[in-house]
């Protein structure tokens, strides 16, 4: 009985710490599906894309994986930009945003990803960091740092995310942009500005969830397929745009999978997880916290 109890307590804590990487991982997707209705399914490559960054500069440099994400972060925020700008001039303002849009994402997936494969091959990637091993002991529950200390900076980007988007002009304009662009615009606001400002702080995300992914498990150029389903469920089961939404969500699927696993073995994982999802849009369609 104490056996499982232990279990228990350490499948719940793993659960927790592997939600917030979740969360780290579908906050851009919140920000372009939630707010801006962008079907970017080519955030997931965007992440990996990250991860290789943190690996060639940790491998090469010998920086923390941590510290580059936030070094190359403005690089990654403007490359949403630009992406956004092409999207919006080639399809968006054309109405074609729909299904020519969807097939654009799936073109810089692919590329992304035959890009990687080209540069790195197959082989599965990782780096090194004082806190990839150790881990911390209360009691009976073992929190491993290569869970915790992601999940902290995670649960920092989305505090941050969060502050920005309720205390400065330009986050309660992305707001507003979700919910009424005409009215936007008799505030003198342009949306298309804007959307591409809330294109590149989700794309921005993705360089610090790619180096919180390749710190929890080492990364090949087709993982990003792995999240593609992920990320979107969780978005939508939390309610979309809705940041405190994407966190719960998260964590529910994050503890589901690791009960999953610790109990039933891990090939029952994601059929499980993935089960829950569709249980809980199937009772709540709006989602857990509804749309902004």
């Amino acid at each position: 009985m104490d056996l499982s109890l232990d279990l228990l307590g350490n499948a719940l804590v793993s659960g927790l710490l592997l939600g917030a990487f979740y969360a780290a991982v579908t906050i851009g997707v919140s920000i372009s599906f939630g707010m801006l209705d962008i079907v970017n399914i080519a955030h997931p490559a965007f992440i990996v894309l990250g991860s290789y960054i943190a690996y060639i500069a940790n491998s090469v440099l010998g920086v923390d994986p941590i510290l580059a994400s936030i070094i190359v972060l403005p690089a990654f925020y403007l490359l949403g930009m630009a992406i956004y700008h092409v999207y919006d001039v080639s399809f968006e303002r054309r109405g074609d945003a729909s299904i020519r849009g969807l097939a654009f994402f799936f073109g810089i997936l692919f590329i992304t990803e035959v890009a990687l494969v080209l540069a790195f091959g197959v082989d599965y990637r990782l780096v090194e960091a004082p806190y990839i091993g150790p881990s911390l002991h209360l009691g009976v529950i073992d929190l491993p740092l290569r869970l915790l200390v992601p999940a902290l900076v995670s649960l920092a980007l989305i505090g941050a995310l969060q502050l920005y988007m309720h205390h400065t002009f330009i986050g309660r304009a992305i707001q507003a942009v979700a919910q009424d662009p005409l009215a936007l615009r008799l505030m003198a606001a342009n949306p298309s500005k804007i959307k591409r400002i809330a294109f590149g702080l989700s794309i921005g995300s993705a360089s610090i969830a790619g180096a919180i992914l390749i710190i929890i498990q080492p990364v090949e150029p087709s993982i990003a397929r792995d999240y593609i389903g992920r990320v979107f469920a969780i978005c939508v089961m939390g309610g979309l745009g809705s940041f405190g939404g994407t966190v719960v969500a998260a964590m529910i699927l994050g503890i589901v999978e690791s009960l999953t696993a610790t109990f039933y073995g891990p090939s029952w994982s994601p059929a499980v997880a993935f089960g829950f999802l569709l249980l809980t849009l199937a009772l709540r369609p709006s989602g857990l916290f509804g749309r902004i």
